[in-house]
């Protein structure tokens, strides 16, 4: 299960069923996000792609009828309407249309009715509906996808939806389990379960029957149950960058340094176009450090090598090295500057002091200390106008409760206080990376089929009492994943042999965006939610 790999073959097949010559992809924003996530510009132009327009903003220009238009678009009402228009008056010779998910006979009855030019040579469904992140790991960039405890109606739809194109990509139709006592996650679950009976022609056509292996399995989950992970500094490169510059679909912004060279003010950090950040992004920030001197000191003798040209044999080897040496020396720039500013962070913000404590807060049970820090933020914070004081309060009074988000706990990060205890390693040397977020404890029951059907139940009460153990596992959590979670599912998928485990989110955190998950779900639900603290 590769989720870079389906919709890198959905979108190389566009290109390929349009025959040779020039195109041009016409895209709406979300669609632009899918693409750019798995092919970088430059291996876009090699499939004779030329132009990228976007459906929202249709502009008059001189006639294209020349070009050949491949169209990539969600199904959306919007985006029916706005190809509608663009059939009407149609700026290109020829369209190719692919919806990145199921579209309804009604919508391409109207797409047929104006197509009155007849410029229309193609019309499919592909499965590309998500953002691949990395091989294993997807999102939906939705941040604030609840309201209290109930989902907005437009995230769920898009999750739902979403999900089904994953399901169709992979091959995979999956036995739907869900956390007991999260509504979102029931909700989710019963929507797919309809979805997947709704499609089950296109799925009988797409996903074929295998008899003799376990069935895959959905997990659904939600982040409530896990208030800590999201919080807390992270020491692998790929979640530092994420954490402390922020990582928006492969793309970080470094604008905001002084004197960065204009190449490097927004850097590309994808996995399976930067063999360096392949190898590296789980990395602890130890070791990149040294690989990154190593990286620079390759890169250096290699300089060293060409600084003389002197015979036509020194030409041709170097024009014949050129393009990996000119891609070695982006490499070393981008990285050595996002390091360095990394480093930089570290020392302004003491994160080492602050991530001890953190882990120590969250792995080990001291209600003295903690005591001590809450009575010391009283103290400094008693007049901030967001004080949080009588919240922290609760929190350590309901301490050792044992209750969880998905048990009724609020998704609110003050609570995470009480969710620290019982998850750290005993024993570990690095006092820096003590937390294990408790998808491992989760994803190890499941393996292993021993996840309790009463906490993880199935969506239709399907039989798992043969106890087959699943051979391919997609958890999806509602309200978000992080990459220290994506981390610990590439170590399980190394682990176990011939288990294939894929992560999905709403969103990938750092802690940031998590903090306006838990504002955005609370918002007009404060009351309501201060009554549920006092009455644990």
């Amino acid at each position: 299960m590769n989720v870079i790999q389906a919709v890198k073959m959905y979108i190389t097949k566009m290109t390929e069923e349009s025959g040779p010559g020039m195109k041009v992809i016409l895209m709406d924003k979300e669609t632009t996000s899918i693409v750019s996530m798995v092919f970088s510009h430059s291996e876009i132009l090699q499939k004779e792609v030329y132009l990228f327009e976007r459906i929202e903003s249709h502009t008059k220009c001189d006639n294209l009828k020349h070009m050949k238009c491949i169209v990539f678009i969600r199904p959306t009402s919007e985006n029916i309407a706005l190809l509608s228009r663009e059939l009407r008056y149609p700026k290109y010779g020829v369209y190719f249309i692919y919806f990145s998910n199921v579209i309804s006979k009604a919508d391409v009855k109207t797409l047929a009715e104006c197509d009155e030019q007849e410029t229309v040579r193609e019309v499919q469904e592909v499965f590309a509906d998500y953002l691949a992140v990395d091989r294993h790991l997807f999102s939906f960039n939705i941040v604030g996808c609840l309201h209290g405890r109930s989902w907005h109606q437009q995230h769920l739809q898009r999750c739902s939806q979403g999900l089904l194109a994953l399901l169709l990509s992979l091959k995979k139709r999956p036995v739907v389990r869900y956390q007991a006592g999260s509504e979102p996650c029931s909700r989710l679950a019963d929507r797919i379960k309809e979805l997947m009976r709704r499609e089950s022609v296109l799925m009988d056509n797409n996903i074929p029957f295998n008899g003799d292996v376990p069935p895959p399995q959905l997990l659904i989950l939600d982040r409530r149950d896990d208030p800590v992970t999201p919080l807390l500094h992270q020491w692998t490169y790929q979640a530092m960058v994420h954490e402390l510059l922020t990582i928006n679909n492969n793309r970080v912004s470094l604008a905001h340094l002084p004197d960065v060279s204009k190449e490097l003010k927004e850097v590309v950090l994808a996995p399976e176009q930067d063999e360096f950040y392949a190898k590296n992004r789980y990395a602890n920030f130890g070791e990149i450090g040294q690989t990154i001197k190593a990286l620079m000191e390759e890169f250096q003798r290699k300089a060293k090598s060409h600084q003389k040209v002197e015979s036509i044999a020194d030409m041709k080897n170097f024009v014949e090295t050129y393009p990996l040496f000119k891609k070695m020396s982006g490499t070393v720039s981008r990285h050595v500057t996002v390091v360095g500013e990394l480093s930089a962070l570290v020392s302004r913000h003491r994160l080492l002091a602050v991530s001890e404590l953190e882990q120590e807060m969250s792995c080990h049970a001291d209600h003295a200390d903690h005591l001590q820090l809450v009575a010391l933020y009283g103290l400094r914070y008693e007049k901030h106008a967001s004080n949080a004081l009588a919240e922290l309060v609760e929190a350590l009074r309901g301490a050792g409760d044992g209750g969880r988000g998905g048990s009724g706990g609020g998704l609110s990060a003050v609570l995470a206080l009480e969710y620290g205890g019982a998850h750290g390693l005993s024993g570990v040397e690095n006092i820096y990376t003590q937390h294990t977020p408790l998808l491992k404890d989760t994803l190890e029951d499941l393996i292993k089929g021993k996840l309790r059907e009463n906490l993880y139940p199935t969506v239709g009460g399907e039989d798992l009492s043969m106890g087959r153990r699943p051979q391919d596992i997609i958890v999806f959590i509602v309200g978000g994943a992080t990459y220290e979670e994506a981390l610990c599912v590439h170590q399980l998928n190394q682990t176990y042999t011939g288990v294939k485990i894929v992560l999905g989110g709403t969103t990938i955190h750092n802690s940031t965006s998590f903090i306006e998950e838990i504002k955005s779900a609370m918002q007009g639900v404060h009351r309501t939610h201060t009554r549920h603290i006092k009455n644990v």
